[in-house]
């Protein structure tokens, strides 16, 4: 009882109500936050030591030249599939075909998504290449490359059967892996 009765106590030094007055000569309400004392020295610190499940792809950085996946340097376009890597035979999205696609519905476990990345900035693919994953039960999803990278990991993460056909951003920026990261 009396641990709710201290939480219920602090609970309340959070809110403090302010009475205001206004120009007007009316009162206004507004209110105050003032942070307990073990907030004001509290930091978290998130450190990235291992990753969850070392069986998943992982993206650690692209550049113009290609990609880090898993700690492995891959040049040029590639395409992600569980537990392999292979040179995509692409130079821009233009070359994309529905023969290019073909490896991923040729797999078991059945790939669930394809993520596209089309370089710096997003493109469209050919109606004809999405009619033909939608046939066979694939979802494609095309975004430019970063962004392609970063919802490849959130999916490989949360365990789903994910691929992706990824082109080089030609920019000249690079996206080094995040060991860790502070939140203060």
């Amino acid at each position: 009882m009396a641990a709710f009765a201290t939480s219920a106590l602090r609970g309340l030094t959070r809110s403090v109500p302010v009475l205001r007055l206004t120009l007007g000569g009316l009162p206004r309400r507004s209110h105050h936050l003032t942070p307990v004392d073990d907030e004001l020295f509290q930091r978290t610190t998130i450190s990235l030591l291992e990753k969850d499940s070392p069986n998943v792809m992982y993206i650690d950085s692209y550049s113009p030249r290609g990609f880090t996946i898993n700690g492995n340097r891959v040049v040029g376009p590639c395409a992600l599939v569980p537990h392999s890597v292979m040179q995509w035979n692409v130079g821009s999205h233009r070359d994309i075909t529905e023969e290019s696609f073909s490896l991923f519905w040729m797999l078991e476990p059945r790939i669930e998504i394809v993520v596209v990345g089309t370089g710096d900035r997003m493109e469209k693919l050919h109606p004809e290449i999405l009619k033909a994953m939608r046939k066979r039960r694939i979802a494609v999803e095309v975004q430019d490359t970063p962004n392609a990278c970063a919802t490849f990991n959130f999916l490989c993460n949360e365990g789903r059967v994910a691929g992706a056909a990824l082109i080089p951003p030609p920019g000249g920026s690079l996206v080094a892996p995040v060991a860790s990261s502070h939140v203060e």
